[in-house]
């Protein structure tokens, strides 16, 4: 496995509260198949390239969003709220199997209701319930490294019986 490249660190990114502040736009790596589980290879693969759109149509968007079409709006507000999503508390590690199941919801859609200043709080507490009620999934991802179709059935399944329990 190769692993090569640089990343490029933004003082305004890490002000923000992204931790680490790394631009995905400018930023270069190589890192080998072998060095990423499958199922965060298929839940992520599109997340570095909307990162880096968002970045590009945000600073676009500091001159003005009362002339933005409804897709450019609903954009934005996804990466506003994938950023937030990629924020970690200190002391606070994830298994692979809750980076992948929170990640599936945000790059899937399934986040796009949820207020910015709320995605913490729907993150702590989806965790909280697929630890209590559906272990098997992240159990299965854990264990395999990967989604199958049933197990992403199961996911989106938990997903949306969540989205009917909390209130943000």
């Amino acid at each position: 496995s190769i692993t090569d490249g640089q990343i490029f660190l933004e003082n305004d990114l890490f002000n923000a509260g992204q931790r680490p502040a790394v631009n995905p736009g400018i930023s270069v790596s190589r890192v080998g198949g072998s060095a990423q589980r499958r199922a965060m290879r298929s839940v992520a693969g599109s997340l570095r390239l909307d990162l880096s759109q968002f970045r590009e149509l945000e600073a676009f968007a500091q001159f003005g969003t009362e002339d933005l079409d409804p897709a450019t709006r609903r954009q934005l507000e996804r990466g506003q709220r994938l950023t937030e999503l990629l924020k970690q508390p200190q002391y606070q590690p994830q298994t692979l199997a809750e980076q992948v199941t929170i990640l599936y919801a945000g790059v899937n859609g399934y986040m796009d209701d949820v207020p910015v200043d709320k995605v913490a709080d729907f993150e702590q507490a989806f965790h909280e319930q697929m630890r209590a009620t559906h272990r098997g999934i992240l159990e299965s991802i854990q264990s395999t490294g990967e989604i199958d179709e049933a197990t992403e059935e199961q996911l989106k399944t938990a997903i949306e019986q969540f989205k009917g329990t909390v209130a943000y």
